[in-house]
């Protein structure tokens, strides 16, 4: 039996927010059954191939493990089908906009009428009680929407707002999408009760980025300005070595201590300006900058070996692409090459998270646009 074992999710879902909450679901071993407009939905094209364009590399990601029916739900005969879909669901999770989803007959009162302890899950752009409330949302308006956009900026000086290269806000949002489901599932279960759950990305993505860089203005009045300096730092980046770069976080006051003797440099720390731990932290701009200085001397695996001698923290810096060659991921099995019947052979990423009830469960594979009609359709007794 796997973790979820049992448990349907009928996702009306698109792009990543609500597929990539609903796969962490599937992969826990949840029946996701994927419902999709005729044309599929606009994750099957990113990342998509000559010869299957509407199976995609994001497509394989975000929607494997679960199952696909097409329904046009402006059609009284699908409309019927996702009814019975509903009938029969735990969770029904869709991130269409609130007047969009009643026009098409399924408001959280219209499906509670269909099953009354339904879960209910509204992805939204912004909380519905607020001005936002009809806007559309997407990764970049939501980081900028955040002020995650002016980040960057306030790092390394370039006045210009710009966004994390990573759908981040959407990610994480999902992860609350995931988490509301588990949490609303937890009270069905001691209940009987189903409930609407709201998950809207501005409000989660600003409680992922404010829960450091609130800092001082979280009292009142503030002792400072917004933002967590030490991230903000310009000097707190990547140091060069002699043949790349490297990681270094001398997190307290004492790593930062042992990281001078180890560069056999403890007469920086007898300038007056580094000479107690509350001036280290006062000038921990400069106090990079010298180690940036120093960090030239040796190769990156130099370094890497004496740290780790050191119980220092240290990780090399890597290009992306050279992710798939990392000696931990290999040993661990993270990365694993699947054929898929019609995509082809593939690379995955195994599920991070590790439970001791279901350790050998290998996620299922994402199906090709309504692959899973007839299946479907024969379980609802259609």
């Amino acid at each position: 039996m796997t973790m979820l074992d049992g448990i349907r999710i009928i996702d009306l879902t698109s792009v990543i927010f609500g597929p990539y909450a609903t796969q962490m679901l599937a992969d826990m071993g949840a029946d996701v059954i994927k419902v999709e407009p005729p044309e599929g939905d606009v994750s099957r094209y990113l990342g998509r191939s000559n010869t299957t364009p509407d199976m995609g590399s994001t497509h394989l990601t975000v929607n494997r493990g679960k199952r696909s029916i097409v329904l046009d739900l402006k059609k009284d005969e699908d409309k019927h089908i996702m009814t019975k879909l509903l009938a029969g669901a735990d969770i029904f999770f869709h991130n269409i906009r609130g007047q969009a989803i009643a026009k098409l007959g399924f408001a959280y009162e219209a499906v509670k009428a269909i099953k009354p302890d339904i879960i209910y899950v509204h992805g939204t752009g912004f909380g519905q009680d607020g001005p936002y409330r009809d806007l559309q949302a997407y990764d970049d308006v939501i980081q900028a929407a955040t002020g995650t956009a002016s980040l960057l900026p306030r790092a390394d000086g370039n006045d210009r707002p710009r966004y994390f290269p990573s759908l981040i806000a959407d990610k994480v949002a999902g992860h609350y999408g995931a988490q509301a489901i588990l949490a609303a599932l937890v009270h069905k279960l001691r209940t009987g009760e189903g409930q609407h759950v709201e998950v809207p990305m501005f409000e989660c993505f600003a409680s992922f980025m404010l829960c450091e860089h609130m800092r001082d203005a979280t009292l009142v009045p503030p002792i400072g300005p917004i933002g967590y300096p030490r991230q903000l730092d310009p000097g707190r980046q990547p140091f060069p070595t002699a043949d790349g770069y490297i990681s270094i976080v001398p997190y307290t006051d004492d790593k930062i201590v042992q990281l001078f003797a180890l560069f056999g440099r403890e007469d920086i720390l007898e300038r007056p300006e580094f000479s107690n731990p509350l001036e280290r932290f006062r000038n921990m701009t400069s106090l990079y900058e010298e180690v940036a200085l120093l960090t030239p001397a040796r190769t990156t695996q130099q370094w890497l070996d004496l740290f780790a001698s050191n119980n220092m923290p240290a990780m090399a810096v890597r290009d992306l692409a050279d992710i798939f060659d990392d000696p931990h991921l290999s040993a661990t099995g993270y990365f694993r090459e699947r054929e898929h019947p019609v995509s082809g052979t593939y690379r995955e990423t195994a599920p991070p998270v590790r439970y001791s009830a279901d350790p050998e469960r290998v996620p299922g594979m994402a199906s090709p646009l309504g692959a899973d009609r007839d299946d479907i359709l024969k379980e609802i007794g259609l």
